[in-house]
């Protein structure tokens, strides 16, 4: 699918996550990637992190819902809410927007052709779920949270499987 660095080049893989405020989508899917990560025994050689398009939530936790929601999954997101910056596009070797905005938007913010070339959508990891984005339950009700909780499972299930199968 796409052209990654090799998990044994000994260095770390980082992969960046990014939805619009941080406090929901891009912190749920950082901490189930961890614990995916933590899982099949990966923690030293990929690096998980998220932020948001915006700052308005800067150093907010998460939403009071979301880590509810994915705390009864066995998730715990401690993640402080930060805005994408230009050293991520250098840092992360993977950029993963939630939604159409996310990535015309960090597309809009690459510095260059090489950081553009980062960016990714998480749906086109999902293995079983059929979605074109991540939608945001920020406005919605409980159903809202878990379905998107649904789809970052998947996703992320699938982001994994993707790494480590080259």
């Amino acid at each position: 699918m796409e052209e990654y660095n090799s998990l044994s080049d000994n260095k770390k893989y980082k992969i960046l996550f990014v939805c619009l405020g941080n406090i929901c989508r891009s912190a749920a899917a950082e901490e189930i990637m961890r614990v995916l990560i933590k899982r099949a025994g990966y923690e030293k050689e990929i690096e998980v992190d998220s932020a948001g398009i915006s700052s308005y939530h800067q150093g907010d936790p998460a939403d009071i819902r979301m880590r509810d929601h994915a705390r009864c999954r066995g998730y715990e997101i401690l993640h402080l809410s930060r805005p994408v910056c230009t050293d991520d596009f250098y840092h992360f070797d993977l950029i993963i927007g939630m939604d159409d905005y996310n990535i015309e938007t960090l597309k809009e913010k690459a510095p260059n052709i090489a950081c553009e070339a980062k960016i990714r959508r998480m749906t086109d990891y999902c293995q079983s779920k059929s979605v074109d984005h991540v939608p945001d339950p920020y406005y919605g009700g409980s159903e809202g949270f878990e379905n998107v909780l649904d789809i970052l499972e998947d996703a992320c299930s699938g982001l994994l499987e993707a790494l480590l199968s080259r």
